[in-house]
């Protein structure tokens, strides 16, 4: 090894003599070297104390201390004991001075007087020697200290891993469990030398480990980093574990394994979960006091929507009572008690129309639709409505528009309350425009008002029930904020769609898509649906025997009135008891009872009535009339024995219908419906009357 000094190396001189020391320092000039010179045996020992020299020039023969005594007091010493000593002497050689020399530890014997190439090569020779020496004890010690270091970093390292909150592990490029600390194996059960894979499906929680073990084999094919949060299942311990794991590399970038970290995140699991209650039931509480509020806002507008009418009908019917009155005022009053009546009947139609959708009980009977007529129905019901607001109600409708499957009565209560929507918003002389055109396999139906639109913020809540964009007691608008939402729950029930938005020219636009469908073979043979000609004689009750239960004076009088008016023979009854007593001598052709009576309700009477019918032969039509209008209800009734159910307040003309339809009286000879007929044929009653049509 060529070592290259960083500094000059210590050659030491001792001789007694001046001139021979000036002879050696003049040979030995070399910038490599420091001289130091000595003239006597102790003054070369001073020297040797607090210096280390390369190689050391001895006379033989100086006075006082000799050569040879100088060389055994530098050999007695550790720090001098192996530094390479050269006798230089005068005398001829003498091998008794020789070896007595070499005895005492010398490296050389030169003779004066000295060859310079001879001296200056044996001294270089030491000089180098000496040189690579101290090279290699610099090594050395640098070499002890990174030994040292190292020793501290293993140890730092040791217990690092052992006193870790973190579990870590080795594992090779198969995926085998080489290393792992304390931690690790605390928190995941892990065993050295274990493949990961069949750990992970041995430990993890039986919901998570086919995931889990899919994702660890897919990452250790890849060789990318790895991260995954699963549980654990060890015995009755369950607990959520972060893992995380990264290739390692050799400086070749040859794969040599993977170094990975386990951590236990079960309280942080358990945090986030219950965090996430916390804000679950906070959510819910806001939604809950928000319900509160909108469910105050509701019944305080219902209140106020129904007490409106009601004070109209009190007062009126009032009036008539106490005062006489033209024939002029007295029609009035009686529009407008009646006009009232119907705006109650609507609001509680809307109320129950609302609960059949949140119960899922809103049923429809499908026919073939020509929407054009649909539209045209509702506009001539609400043509008086937006006459007395000048408004203008412009139609267009495309011919091509494709038939549609429906019910007619909801199809017609879609447009309706959109209709009627645009008239309420619109102002005095404004102007609604309804569209029908069709849009490929769709047809579309657009109602656009000229009115004050839709507030942005609202905009999105238009079609929530119970949502009003001014529930104020300052508001300009009357309604109970449920007709878009029953507009919308309707057309996703037809298998379409609604729309609101603010038309670019003023007002709303409410778009309604409809899927059109083509009918074939023997659907296309039923046939469209057509409504009742409003000039169509109606059947008649002359001669037909009536029986009314209901303990309500009002209703019942109300109802013995009207069928005797059509020409029925009526007796009545005010409970259950009574109508059974009736009927043991009289057995009318169609029975109209009330549901909810005090001591017995009409469930119990027809269920007696068919007893006796068991036991003497017969069979009498039933219809339960209540107030109770629930599909529930409805559908109670039917299978209690009852042919029809209809609601309070009661249709006039359905009433009629229902009753001849059940006398077998019917202008086409058609025959009694089984009690399943009937009640697909007699859908829930609409109160708003046009043309015999229920609207909503």
């Amino acid at each position: 090894m060529d070592v290259q000094p960083s500094d000059r190396v210590n050659v030491l001189l001792v001789d007694d003599r001046p001139e021979n020391l000036m002879a050696l320092e003049a040979i030995l000039n070399k910038s490599s070297y420091n001289l130091v010179t000595a003239n006597s045996g102790s003054e070369a020992l001073r020297c040797l104390l607090n210096e280390d020299f390369a190689v050391i020039l001895l006379d033989v023969q100086m006075p006082g201390m000799d050569g040879f005594e100088t060389a055994t007091l530098i050999r007695s010493r550790d720090r001098s004991r192996s530094t390479p000593i050269i006798f230089v002497t005068a005398f001829s050689s003498n091998d008794t001075h020789v070896f007595k020399g070499y005895s005492l530890g010398a490296v050389d014997y030169l003779f004066k007087p000295l060859k310079p190439e001879i001296l200056t090569s044996k001294v270089q020779v030491f000089v180098e020697l000496f040189q690579k020496t101290v090279e290699v004890k610099r090594q050395a010690t640098e070499l002890a200290a990174v030994n040292h270091e190292l020793r501290k970093s293993e140890e730092r390292f040791r217990i690092l891993c052992a006193c870790s909150p973190l579990g870590i592990y080795l594992a090779d490029v198969s995926g085998r469990c080489t290393y792992m600390n304390p931690r690790c194996q605390e928190i995941s059960g892990l065993k050295l030398e274990e493949d990961l894979a069949l750990a992970w499906g041995r430990v993890v929680h039986p919901d998570d480990r086919d995931r889990v073990v899919a994702h660890w084999s897919a990452w250790l094919q890849q060789g990318q980093e790895y991260s995954n949060e699963f549980r654990l299942a060890i015995g009755e311990t369950v607990r959520w574990i972060n893992v995380q794991s990264s290739p390692m590399f050799s400086d070749l970038g040859t794969p040599i394994g993977h170094v990975g970290t386990v951590r236990d995140v079960t309280s942080r699991k358990q945090a986030e979960e219950e965090r996430g209650r916390l804000i679950h039931e906070q959510v819910a509480r806001q939604e809950a006091e928000r319900a509160n509020q909108m469910k105050d806002e509701f019944l305080a507008i219902l209140s106020h929507e129904l007490r409106t009418p009601l004070n109209s009908i009190l007062g009126w019917s009032k009036l008539l009572r106490t005062r006489e009155f033209d024939q002029e005022t007295i029609e009035k009053a009686l529009e407008t008690i009646e006009r009232n009546a119907k705006s109650q009947a609507q609001l509680i139609e809307d109320i129950l129309d609302v609960s059949r959708i949140l119960r899922g009980k809103l049923n429809l009977n499908f026919h073939r639709i020509n929407l054009e007529s649909i539209i045209q129905m509702a506009i001539d019901s609400l043509q008086p409505l937006a006459q007395d607001k000048s408004i203008v109600i412009e139609v267009a409708c495309s011919p091509d528009v494709g038939e549609a499957m429906g019910d007619p009565a909801r199809l017609q209560q879609i447009v309706w309350n959109l209709l009627s929507n645009a008239i309420k918003f619109t102002p005095e002389a404004g102007k609604v425009q309804v569209r029908l055109e069709s849009l490929g396999d769709w047809a579309q139906i657009q109602i656009i008002d000229s009115g004050i639109g839709i507030a942005p913020d609202f905009l999105p809540y238009v079609f929530d029930r119970f949502r009003q964009a001014d529930s104020s007691t300052t508001r300009s608008y009357g309604g109970l904020g449920l007709g878009l939402a029953i507009v919308r729950h309707l057309a996703q029930l037809h298998g379409g769609k609604v729309v609101a938005e603010n038309h670019p020219g003023g007002g709303a636009k409410f778009t309604v898509s409809l899927p059109v469908v083509e009918l074939q073979g023997q659907e296309a043979g039923l046939g469209l649906f057509e409504f009742p000609d409003a000039a169509q004689a109606q059947p008649h009750l002359m001669n037909l025997q009536l029986l009314v239960v209901d303990d309500d004076d009002d209703s019942r009088e109300f109802l013995i009135a009207l069928l005797e008016d059509e020409g029925a023979m009526v007796r009545s009854a005010t409970s259950v008891a009574e109508a059974l007593a009736a009927l043991e001598t009289f057995w009318p052709d169609v029975l109209l009872s009330d549901i909810g009576m005090p001591g017995a309700d009409g469930y119990q009477l027809i269920a007696r009535v068919r007893e006796m019918e068991a036991i003497g032969g017969g069979n009498m039509p039933a219809i339960a009339l209540t107030a109770y209008a629930r599909e529930e209800e409805r559908q109670q009734a039917l299978k209690a024995g009852f042919q029809m159910h209809l609601s309070k307040p009661v249709e006039i003309n359905q009433l009629i219908d229902g009753i001849v339809n059940l006398a077998g009286r019917l202008g086409n000879d058609v025959e009694r419906h089984s009690a399943v007929e009937t009640a697909v044929l007699t859908p829930n009653p609409l109160p708003i009357i046009e043309k015999n049509i229920k609207l909503v």
